[in-house]
């Protein structure tokens, strides 16, 4: 992947910033966006899009284009943004559901719309998004989130279906991601069973490099030790 040009959502995010330090090791090329503000200034590896809606269609494509722009190319997308919430359905908001579709479903599509036409002319033209394990079978209070990534995951299928030849697509399906936010919702849960972040940026970088080249439409959990 060494001059490769990535295109990571959620970039700023923890998981974002793993992958985006991870690909940069590698030798990628790295355009983060994220809704928070931008922490970085734009060099010849690195730049950074801060204060993007990606619910919106007219911002994710600016956002990417600028950066196809700045780079001359892009190779992969990496769709990181997204939310959680956890709420039973009896007792719930039905608007939970319409901003876990919009989090999680809208950015990926909107994103992954936007680079298509620039994936279409590379070489080594990959989406890799981010599904749940949880969506394969929802428990309790995991309804609004779990529709959500499964919407993620037929997302994914539909478009390697549709890019077959011409760009892969695959989605890993991480279980619980080990981060501080999870580790403070969850202070009695045995953390040493989740994902790391790291280990979960091997497997995203994986997909996203010239070894899956044969790998398309596949969801491929990440389950940790759980």
């Amino acid at each position: 992947m060494k001059g490769n040009v990535f295109i990571i959502t959620g970039a700023l995010g923890a998981l974002g910033k793993v992958v985006a330090e991870e690909a940069l090791s590698r030798g990628a090329r790295v355009a983060g966006i994220d809704h928070a503000e931008s922490q970085f200034a734009a060099t010849a590896q690195r730049i950074e899009f801060g204060r993007i809606d990606l619910t919106d269609a007219a911002q994710a494509k600016e956002a990417i284009d600028a950066a196809a722009a700045h780079f001359g190319a892009i190779d992969a997308l990496i769709n990181i943004a997204g939310g959680f919430a956890f709420e039973t359905i009896a007792d719930g908001d039905p608007k939970v559901w319409q901003c876990m579709h919009a989090l999680n479903v809208e950015t990926a599509l909107n994103a992954s719309r936007a680079a298509i036409p620039h994936l279409l002319i590379s070489r080594a033209a990959r989406i890799v998004n981010i599904g749940a394990t949880g969506a394969l079978q929802a428990g309790p209070g995991m309804g609004p989130y779990a529709a959500s990534k499964a919407g993620v995951h037929k997302l994914t299928e539909s478009l390697a279906a549709e890019l077959k030849g011409k760009i892969t697509v695959n989605a890993v399906l991480p279980s619980i991601i080990d981060t501080a936010a999870n580790r403070a919702s969850m202070p009695k849960a045995d953390s040493s069973k989740w994902v790391a972040p790291k280990e979960l940026a091997d497997v995203i970088l994986f997909l996203a490099s010239d070894a899956a080249s044969a790998v398309t439409g596949a969801l491929l959990p990440v389950n940790g030790r759980l």
